[in-house]
């Protein structure tokens, strides 16, 4: 991710500082074979008795499972309470985990992985079985995940989630209790990554066929990561303690971690500043916009370039905004600039187009930011072709937080005075957000994308088909679909980015989402917390965190 440098020019703060505060971010690589540790400067010295993290999640996880996990907030505890075959380094680069050692055939369409000596937090063994149980399960179109498709790089994975193949199908297979063989469709460079990400995570198949609603509470919860939840007070309080059952429990410094839900923001901000969280803000929770430049100021803000789209879908099944002129219209009178200079205020770079900044295939985009005057003529046109003289109100929705609200009211005031289109704003809470958009119950929804690996596949398969659990907006193109099914096959990576190219500009002349900017994660944190891994892709792992004198 060469290109994520780039997000920080313009900065005026020091992001070398907050590069020692998150840990294995500031550059450090773990050996395939061993674990990362958090950080490449000599071991702080521990704070002596319990180590307790504290801090805000902003809204309820969706769920603890993660064959159903489909967001920032579900991932933390999931990737907190799971582990995988691999686990992203501070560069977001994979090392093993669960597995001790792969094995990858010449023709690079085989791994076979040897699984390690490791227990589920009740003290049950992890096998083989368990991947394979658990990989099955999320491609069983009953369960309803919607990342079954970053699956599909296994063999007949897509057949299966389809029903179009029966489960035994499928290219994975337990050899034996520490012997995990998978075959892929394709040659996949990333895949090591992608076993990095919770929808590959095991799962206890005893636990999950005694309870369907084993990840709902923490009495049932069982995981195999470096925490265990102890305590799901919901919308309120979750409390996670160190996994005495982890293969790797040894480098695990935290006893416990304390997470509130906290809505808003100012509140969240007002009980780090009194000693009651040690961190506020992303990638766990936010930070009111109007603290931004005194923060800065300050030298208090942490600043974290990472891989992420903020942008506003569009459901294109119904009403005017199933015109595409009008979406075109409405893209096109964003004045980006003058939000991440007056709103966001930390270095998001303006995008224009669907793909962020490190990945572009087209860097300059597809559009110019704040053309208001070409945004006006494809208003008319569309507003002639479904023969109106006036765009109804439309209404935009965002879930709870100060950063959300305050870009709706940015968008709804420029709409107003560039296209004369008025706009009603509608916040929820999280869970119902994300609920409502998938079931494209909504006109113009917020939404963040974080890359879960990097490369452009990972944003344009979103969209390949209009069921895929993570599209929610309604469109599909044959075209698109058939140059991503191509570029599974691409002779050569130059190719490939071709096919990715023209892929980008139909997605775009669709226009079924609105791309505002390449975002960054900013927080503030607690001086005494360290090893805190945030990674290029804006994952955060707190198995290295520790509290230090």
């Amino acid at each position: 991710m060469k290109k994520l440098s780039a997000m920080t020019l313009g900065l005026s703060l020091v992001i070398s500082a907050a590069l020692a505060g998150c840990g294995g971010s500031g550059g450090q690589s773990a050996p395939a074979d061993k674990p990362a540790t958090g950080t490449s400067q000599a071991a702080p010295e521990k704070k002596k008795g319990p180590q307790i993290f504290r801090a805000n999640l902003t809204s309820e996880p969706s769920t603890a499972d993660p064959g159903l996990a489909k967001d920032a907030t579900s991932g933390t505890i999931v990737r907190a309470t799971f582990d995988g075959l691999t686990r992203l380094d501070g560069n977001a680069k994979p090392m093993n985990s669960v597995a001790s050692d792969v094995k990858i055939s010449d023709d690079k369409l085989t791994y076979t992985f040897t699984l390690r000596d490791s227990k589920w937090s009740n003290g049950d063994p992890v096998t083989a079985h368990d991947f394979e149980y658990a990989w099955k399960r999320a491609l069983d179109p009953k369960l309803g995940a919607e990342y079954a498709y970053q699956l599909y790089y296994i063999k007949n994975a897509a057949k299966v989630h389809g029903s179009k193949a029966t489960p035994d199908t499928l290219g994975v297979k337990a050899l034996d209790d520490k012997t995990l063989e998978v075959t892929l469709e394709n040659p996949t460079p990333y895949f090591l990554e992608l076993t990095a990400f919770y929808t590959y995570y095991p799962v206890n198949k005893k636990v999950v066929e005694a309870d369907p609603k084993w990840a709902n509470e923490a009495a049932t919860h069982v995981g195999n990561g470096p925490f265990k939840m102890t305590a799901w007070e919901h919308k309120a309080k979750i409390v996670l303690e160190k996994n005495e059952n982890y293969w790797e429990k040894d480098i695990v410094n935290l006893d416990k971690i304390e997470f509130v839900m906290i809505e808003d923001d100012n509140t969240a901000l007002s009980m780090f500043e009194n000693g009651e969280l040690d961190w506020a803000g992303q990638p766990l929770g936010g930070l009111p916009t109007d603290a931004i430049p005194a923060l800065k100021d300050a030298g208090k803000l942490v600043v974290h370039p990472k891989a992420t789209m903020y942008w506003y879908k569009v459901n294109t099944t119904k009403g005017p905004l199933a015109n595409a002129n009008i979406r075109k219209a409405l893209a096109l009178a964003v004045n980006r600039q003058a939000i991440v200079d007056n709103v966001t205020q930390v270095g998001q770079v303006p995008t224009m187009g669907l793909l962020p900044k490190s990945m572009a295939v087209k860097p300059e985009g597809y559009f110019k930011d704040n053309d208001v005057e070409t945004a006006k003529k494809l208003l008319d046109e569309g507003l002639k072709e479904l023969g109106l003289t006036k765009l109804p109100t439309i209404t935009v929705s965002y879930n709870t937080t100060d950063r959300h609200k305050k870009i709706a009211e940015a968008m709804q005031d420029q709409w107003k005075q560039g296209l004369g289109i008025d706009v009603k704003l509608m916040n929820k809470e999280f869970k119902v957000h994300l609920q409502d958009m998938h079931e494209l119950n909504y006109e113009i929804g917020r939404l963040g994308w974080n890359a879960d690996f990097n490369d452009p596949i990972n944003y344009l398969e979103m969209f390949r088909d209009k069921d895929t659990g993570t599209n929610d907006t309604g469109w599909e193109n044959d075209r698109y679909k058939e140059l991503l099914a191509q570029s599974t096959t691409a002779p050569d990576a130059e190719s490939r980015m071709k096919m990715f190219a023209e892929a980008e500009q139909i997605f775009m002349d669709a226009m079924p989402v609105i791309p505002l900017f390449t975002d960054v994660d900013v927080w503030v944190q607690n001086d005494k917390v360290k090893g805190v891994q945030v990674d290029p892709l804006g994952f955060i792992d707190l198995k290295w965190a520790e509290i230090t004198e």
